[in-house]
């Protein structure tokens, strides 16, 4: 044999021979005890805390994330109704450079003093229809 086959034959064997893993018996640990019962301490008054007062409501946001709020105008968002309701005008409502108002019946229009253009359930926000209704 040459001198470079058993070179290569000895590395490896010695390589697949690190490989091998010996077994090794289980380690046996101490059995775990029973649990015993605790004893109970005996029920002593405690003195009343005072309670914490509820904390007040989360206040509904002002603005929308999604819709901008109309121009030089006093409002809020209601997210329940999807629109901005303007503050100084009952029933008037803002969404996406419309005015909408309810008044026996839709209108809306480009600006809250109006001109005023009749319309039905199907030309307001989902949230105004459910809302007022026709």
């Amino acid at each position: 044999m040459t001198p470079i086959a058993r070179i290569t034959l000895l590395s490896m064997v010695l390589g697949l021979s690190a490989c091998v893993v010996q077994p090794q018996p289980p380690e046996r640990l101490p059995p775990i005890p029973p649990s015993q019962p605790r004893p109970t301490p005996s029920p002593t008054p405690t003195p009343s805390k005072p309670s914490i007062p509820a904390k007040p409501a989360k206040p509904l946001p002002r603005t929308s994330a999604s819709f901008a709020p109309p121009p030089g105008g006093n409002s809020h968002w209601d997210a329940k109704l999807g629109v901005y309701v303007l503050d100084d005008q009952p029933n008037t409502f803002y969404r996406q450079r419309t005015y909408y108002r309810w008044n026996n019946g839709w209108s809306r229009s480009i600006s809250p003093d109006g001109p005023w253009e009749e319309t039905n359930i199907h030309g307001v926000p989902g949230g105004l229809g459910r809302q007022f209704g026709e």
